[in-house]
């Protein structure tokens, strides 16, 4: 055996090749010299006769699929070049042919097909749909007719050519032999051929089914005088298969004694057909029997999901019932908050609710999008009913934004939930999304159709943009002008650094990236900047944060000792932290959307931007709304924005819509790390970005209650800003992932649990990541705050 190709094979099976040149074969943007490196070998292989089986793997179409879908200008040439590799092997094998060589067996097959945008990985018909086609079986050529209205299951390859190489049927294979592929053999080979399928079928059903009454079957030649009289299948499983089995060797006896004195059609096609039914009806058996596992253990890992949610849920009433009450008790009596249910927060329970029960749907799993556009849509329109209703009050003043003028008329809760509203109308058009309706036209469909030079311009405006808004967003902490001018340069140097990037790198013919060693270098540069910005934002502002003195008492042991949650819960403390809070949250929030300009597709440009003020707009009403949302109404809400935003980049519940293409950005040879990484990020962008931003929301938020209360401690403060936004999301990803394993197992059997199910747990399983990611990272901020400053303090 000889393979040139993806070396997937070597690693499959080491040491059993004589010759092979093993190519990568994960690095997409390697669309040439992946495909050289099997036809430089084809010449010489084609010419040597010391091999009995070639594998040749091409990679490079399918790279092009990934890097610019079926129309890329690239797709043509390199169709042209598979035809003349298939034309040289086919000729070669005529020439063979001609000079009383054995005969060649050509196989052309494709794994996978793509979709529009080149991908693969859904059970759309697209890519579903795949090629196989046989040469040089029996020098006859079919018409094409019959040559495309053939189908089969791929799991049917390895049984077919394993009988056609008269070599075994692969052990635990279960597949069908396809029928064209022995028209050229005599009816008695095909009548073998059969007959060692179904002998292969039926040991994987004794395995399965230990009570099988016809095992002695597989060695029984059925000689001696049996009359062929089939009889009707029925009963529990085993008595069908054996049935179905005895009922095709019967029948296949008699045709074996009849065809000595005269050829009967008739009997041979009944045989045939009493094979295909036993083979087929073994095969889909067998096929189901994959997604039977061990409900008891599944049963035990539920229960434990269940325990860690209902601790979330009790983590979160808890929280949300002690900070109330410190804000009651902080208030005049005449001013408390009263402890009740309001329209708004029955709306998100209610469609956190709905949502779980609709998963149960495979369409309603299919076009998942529709209720997270739903839900922020609606909730922001019941925050525009509620705000409406509190306009004439007086609005809180904070330190962090440029007081308001007292003269002025505009109601800035109203303006901001307009926003949001407005931004997530612009993103719900710009990917139709899901699956039944993806081919029907959206904004992003428009700009691609409208040429790429129009995608390069609205990508460097939004460049643009998130810089310009950024370093105007920044500027509102004017307590801290030169901070605010030196973390601004910071935010200004990346921002330049991506739009040299889009505008010397990005290939205006195509629409997308050229991959060279310069572009390289530059994206990696860039990611350099970007981590170096962050870390050193997150570590150095608390220690830049000026932080006022103020001594309250000549003996530092006995402050230490007595006086110790005086010095530290005060108003002072509580200011500096929410300044440094701020800064480090607009760090994150800026720096994930650079790197997300950086690699995301074209057309997802101004979507990145478009969630940026969304995030803004949001902060902006959490901060000047009155009365105060309650902290976990503020947080789901932040959720629910960051799924919906998820979906709005093109995202869906099919693994075809993962961007492959822009995890290679910045590499130059295949890692699966980095690659993964980087794929893992632009998948969730925009839950990740929300996420981050809870740092920036802890900035906004009045914890003036817990510095003045007589019975706080150091946990307190530190507790209520972390608790809401690292528990509400895990309470939330909690409850989503065990509805969902509870219907995974319910939905077992189902017919669409390989093809809706199981990918959409990929995605809930990956979401559970990206939660434990953005809470990882707002914990650790927030507690390494909390010490510096305490430290600076003291």
């Amino acid at each position: 055996m000889v393979m040139h190709g993806d070396d997937t094979w070597l690693k499959l099976f080491p040491g059993s090749f004589i010759r092979h040149d093993g190519v990568g074969s994960f690095f997409v943007k390697d669309t040439v010299q992946v495909d050289q490196n099997v036809s430089r070998h084809l010449d010489k292989e084609l010419c040597r006769d010391d091999w009995d089986l070639l594998i040749l793997h091409y990679l490079g179409l399918d790279h092009v699929g990934h890097l610019g879908g079926r129309n890329s200008f690239l797709m043509g040439p390199k169709l042209k070049e598979m035809d003349k590799v298939i034309e040289m092997i086919h000729r070669s094998s005529l020439r063979d042919k001609k000079n009383h060589q054995k005969g060649t067996l050509l196989v052309i097959v494709s794994d996978h097909g793509m979709t529009e945008s080149g991908n693969h990985g859904g059970s759309s018909f697209e890519e579903t749909d795949s090629l196989a086609v046989f040469f040089g079986l029996g020098g006859h050529t079919l018409d094409y007719a019959s040559a495309t209205d053939n189908s089969a299951n791929q799991i049917d390859i390895a049984a077919t050519v394993a009988l056609l190489f008269n070599v075994p049927i692969p052990k635990n294979n279960i597949g069908v032999v396809i029928p064209h592929a022995l028209n050229f053999m005599t009816d008695a080979d095909k009548m073998r051929a059969l007959e060692l399928n179904s002998w292969q079928l039926l040991r994987l059903l004794h395995a399965q089914l230990s009570g099988l009454p016809c095992e002695h079957e597989l060695v029984e030649d059925f000689t001696g005088d049996r009359k062929s009289v089939v009889s009707e299948c029925s009963g529990n499983i085993e008595q069908v298969f054996c049935c179905l089995y005895q009922n095709a060797a019967i029948l296949h006896k008699s045709w074996k004694f009849k065809r000595i004195s005269m050829s009967n059609i008739e009997d041979y096609n009944n045989a045939a057909t009493a094979y295909y039914a036993f083979l087929r009806t073994a095969s889909q058996w067998l096929a189901r029997r994959m997604t039977d596992k061990p409900v008891s253990l599944l049963v035990v890992g539920i229960s434990a999901m269940l325990l860690s949610c209902l601790i979330f849920l009790g983590l979160v009433f808890h929280m949300n019932k002690a900070l109330y009450l410190r804000e009651d008790h902080h208030l005049s009596s005449s001013k408390k908050y009263a402890f009740s249910w309001h329209l708004d927060e029955i709306f998100l329970v209610g469609a956190t609710l709905i949502h779980v029960i609709s998963m149960g749907s495979s369409s309603m799993v299919e076009e998942e999008q529709y209720i997270w556009h739903f839900v922020s849509s609606t909730f922001y329109l019941l925050l525009i009913r509620k705000t409406a209703q509190t306009i004439p009050t007086d609005r809180t003043q904070s330190s962090l934004f440029l007081p308001m003028s007292q003269n002025r008329k505009i109601n800035y809760p109203i303006i901001s939930i307009f926003s949001v509203l407005v931004s997530g109308r612009i993103l719900r058009a710009w990917h139709q999304g899901g699956i039944n309706w993806a081919n029907l036209p959206d904004i992003s469909k428009w700009l691609k159709l409208a040429g790429h030079e129009y995608v390069k311009q609205l990508r460097l405006l939004a460049c643009l943009l998130v810089i310009i808004l950024s370093i105007y967003v920044l500027s509102f902490l004017w307590t801290r002008r030169k901070m605010v001018l030196v973390v601004g340069f910071s935010f200004f140097i990346p921002g330049l650094m991506v739009l040299k990037y889009i505008m010397s790198h990005e290939d205006d013919t195509s629409g997308s990236f050229t991959y060279n060693y310069s572009s390289t270098i530059s994206a990696q540069k860039i990611y350099g900047v970007l981590g170096a910005l962050t870390v050193v934002a997150v570590a150095s502002v608390p220690w830049l944060i000026h932080i006022s003195t103020s001594k309250a008492c000549s003996n530092g042991d006995i402050c230490l000792s007595t006086s110790v949650y005086h010095d530290v819960l005060n108003l002072s403390l509580l200011k500096e932290m929410r300044d440094s809070f701020y800064v480090i949250g607009w760090a994150y929030i800026f720096c994930w959307c650079l790197l997300q300009l950086l690699l995301q597709q074209p057309t997802n440009s101004l979507p990145v931007f478009l969630l940026l003020v969304q995030i803004y707009a949001s902060m902006l009403h959490s901060f000047s709304a009155v009365p105060a949302h309650k902290h976990w109404i503020e947080v789901a809400a932040f959720y629910q924005l960051g799924m919906a935003g998820h979906f709005a980049l093109g995202n869906s519940n099919s693994l075809a819509t993962i961007d492959v293409a822009g995890a290679f950005i910045g590499t130059s040879d295949f890692s699966m790390l980095s690659s993964g990484v980087l794929m893992f990020i632009i998948t969730y962008a925009s839950p990740l970005l929300f996420l981050l931003s809870m740092a920036m929301w802890i900035s906004m938020k009045d914890f003036s209650c817990l510095v003045t209360s007589q019975n706080a401690n150091y946990g307190d403060l530190l507790k209520m800003m972390l608790g809401f936004p690292c528990v509400i999301p895990l309470c939330l990803n909690s409850v989503m992932l065990t509805a969902y394993t509870i219907i995974l197992l319910l939905m077992r059997n189902h017919l669409f649990v390989w093809s809706v199910f199981s990918p959409k747990y990929l995605y809930v399983a990956a979401a559970t990541i990206c939660v434990y990611v953005g809470v990882f990272v707002v914990a650790a901020t927030g507690t390494y705050i909390y010490l510096v400053v305490i430290y600076r303090k003291r």
